[in-house]
């Protein structure tokens, strides 16, 4: 599905109104021409019937975004390595375990970095290959090691116990797959303590800085010629880039110290994970991958001087900006003088801005009824959603162009964990999934997860175990 942009937009959130000569799209102008894009699928979402009435949320994918995302991630790093450097993108899949977007992605150069099963399967679906997946979570079973370990999957290693496991493997039956440990460099955390993996007590990786550990880990390598990556991660939303840049430095010097030690060059990757955070205050995509690399390349410039492959792990910098989720205003009302927009994305699709709003605030943009972006002045108004308990609310007392019955209520920046990571409150159902694409007045969608059905609710609710199970016990 590849296109261009179309030629004007209506500026995102709450405006409206006729086209301006300011408001004019340029080639220089992304943001802009995401935000184009956007209204063009909206209306056709609507006009096509992927939402109304009997459908009345769904979850939209800028494919073309999608596509310059994964292109600018790679161009950002190329530009800082040294030709033949081997660098693997691996998208964490946790931010979208989708196999369509896998798909998507692997063709544009990128693999895949699971932590769980569940990932490698979808991964595998994805025809994502062994030698572009890296295997990472603190709570690996033995099956899950020995099969990443019997494809040839890169594993890193998150603790003293489970780096036993993997000795016991790989001497029993040989394997090609990469293997390094997880350290946790421990330099602090950002302003979301629960995203931030780099704290002196976080859960992820041998502490750095614990008494005995650095000496630990540089006898582990020296004990077992066949380590040969190191991976950290320090955090992901919240966390800013200097601290990133600080954990990926601390890894980098420990590589060196351990390679000097060895008296070769043991390590030959370093894996710096992802994190990189995104804005979700305007369609700008910022801070970018560029800026990332260029930071990386100034303060750590031994990691991109060719000596080390590189492996990194990012998952919402790539999709977050490229997604929407479209709800329908099934009613309009007030309460205590103050507009309600009751909508169907709530808690169900949105579980982290609703539990921790000021965290995980969500721009929300209006349409009318033809799926048009609304115009008027802006209102105080609660946008709700369909969820049984009070604080199910996308956004309270939000300035917006006043929300009626039969409207819609987008929440953007959603490509990301929203409409992927269902929960499964009151029953309410996994909305749809589409890709869109457009070309000049044309919008063309593609499912990328059909909506779920009643008959599918009720079957993962136990409703095809037999009648008398329980009674019989």
């Amino acid at each position: 599905m590849s296109d261009q942009g179309a030629e004007t937009a209506h500026a995102s959130g709450a405006g409206g109104g006729p086209e301006t000569p300011t408001r004019r799209l340029t080639a220089v102008d992304p943001a802009a021409e995401s935000a184009a894009r956007r209204d063009q699928a909206v209306r056709a979402a609507v006009e096509q019937g992927l939402v109304g009435p009997a459908t009345p949320i769904a979850g939209l994918l800028d494919i073309t975004g999608i596509r310059a995302s994964a292109a600018a991630l790679r161009a950002a790093f190329d530009a800082v390595t040294p030709d033949g450097t081997p660098v693997l993108h691996a998208f964490a899949v946790k931010a979208s375990p989708l196999v369509p977007v896998l798909r998507l992605l692997r063709d544009a150069g990128i693999g895949a970095e699971v932590a769980s099963p569940g990932e490698l399967a979808i991964a595998r679906a994805a025809g994502v290959p062994p030698a572009h997946t890296v295997l990472d979570s603190p709570a690996k079973t033995p099956a899950e090691l020995r099969e990443a370990l019997a494809l040839g999957i890169a594993v890193n290693a998150d603790n003293p116990q489970e780096l036993a496991r993997i000795d016991a493997m790989v001497q029993s039956a040989p394997s090609r797959s990469p293997v390094g440990i997880r350290v946790n460099p421990q330099i602090g955390g950002g302003s979301i303590g629960a995203l931030s993996t780099a704290t002196a007590t976080s859960k992820f990786g041998v502490g750095l800085r614990d008494d005995g550990a650095r000496e630990w880990i540089v006898q582990a390598y020296l004990d077992r010629p066949w380590l040969t990556r190191l991976h950290a991660h320090s955090g992901s939303q919240g966390l800013p880039l200097e601290l990133m840049v600080r954990g990926v430095a601390a890894t980098y010097e420990l590589a060196e110290e351990i390679n000097e030690r060895a008296g070769r060059r043991q390590i030959d990757t370093i894996d710096i994970g992802g994190g990189l955070p995104v804005n979700f205050g305007s369609d700008e995509e910022s801070p970018t991958h560029g800026q990332y690399a260029r930071r990386l390349k100034s303060r750590v410039p031994g990691l991109l001087d060719g000596r080390y492959g590189l492996v990194t792990e990012f998952g919402r910098s790539l999709l977050a900006k490229h997604g929407t989720i479209l709800a329908r205003v099934e009613y309009a009302k007030a309460a205590g003088a103050r507009p309600i927009a009751v909508t169907h994305a709530g808690v169900q699709v949105a579980t982290r801005t609703v539990y921790a709003p000021a965290s995980w605030p969500l721009r929300i943009a209006a349409y009318d009824a033809k799926g048009r972006p609304k115009s008027g002045p802006p209102v105080g108004q609660d946008i709700a959603g369909p969820a049984c308990f009070a604080g199910d609310l996308l956004a309270e007392n939000r300035p917006l162009p006043l929300l009626e019955q039969g409207d819609y209520a987008a929440a953007l920046d959603t490509g990301a964990y929203y409409f992927a990571h269902h929960y499964s409150y009151n029953s309410l159902a996994r909305p749809g999934i589409y890709g869109f694409s457009t070309r000049a007045d044309e919008v063309r969608f593609a499912a990328v997860r059909e909506p779920q059905t009643l008959d599918e609710i009720v079957a993962e609710a136990g409703g095809g175990i037999a009648r008398e199970a329980l009674r019989g016990l």
